[in-house]
């Protein structure tokens, strides 16, 4: 071979090399400075991104939506007064929903007072009683934990979610809710 061809002529082992090169531990990882880029670009002026920070036309289009100050204040005051109208009207609906809840509860202990003192305790969800306690022990471990996890007033969990289609297993008939001794 002459030494023009062998000049030419790489192995496949360079051509290899050069495509996958071992990176350069002094670089760090390529992929994250890559992604870095991606996410925070530079905030070069005269280059337009379409994800970065810095448009060059963002003043002429703030300009053509709004064009003066006077515009800007009363897009924003109207902005506040129309937050200002719907916190109202939120305030004023619970207001009477305090109110309605405020009779019942009083209507409640006109008729009986001691329906009225039990609604009105403040129950600790993590006490147990003795009842409770000593029905926890007999329980299977499923059971025991479905029982220690469910919170007394709260919805049931055991309750089954409303599909558009029956269950394929079908009701299970024999099941029975964990009941609570009082």
């Amino acid at each position: 071979m002459s030494s023009s061809l062998l000049t030419r002529w790489k192995p496949a082992a360079t051509l290899v090399r050069q495509y996958a090169k071992p990176a350069d531990p002094t670089q760090g990882d390529q992929r994250l400075n890559i992604i870095r880029r991606v996410l925070y670009p530079g905030n070069i002026r005269n280059k337009p991104t379409p994800t970065g920070t810095w448009r060059r036309d963002v003043r002429q289009t703030v300009q053509r939506a709004i064009p003066s100050v006077q515009a800007h204040n009363t897009i924003e005051r109207a902005w506040l007064l129309h937050k200002r109208l719907v916190r109202k009207r939120r305030e004023e609906q619970l207001e009477r929903k305090y109110e309605c809840m405020r009779r019942a509860m009083d209507e409640l202990k006109k008729i009986d007072t001691k329906l009225y003192m039990e609604a009105n305790q403040v129950d600790d969800p993590r006490r147990r009683s003795e009842a409770e306690m000593a029905q926890m022990k007999g329980l299977p471990v499923m059971e025991a934990r479905a029982f220690d996890a469910r919170i007394r007033g709260l919805f049931p969990r055991e309750l089954k979610i409303p599909a558009d289609t029956p269950s394929s297993t079908g009701w299970n008939y024999e099941w029975t809710p964990i009941e609570r001794p009082i």
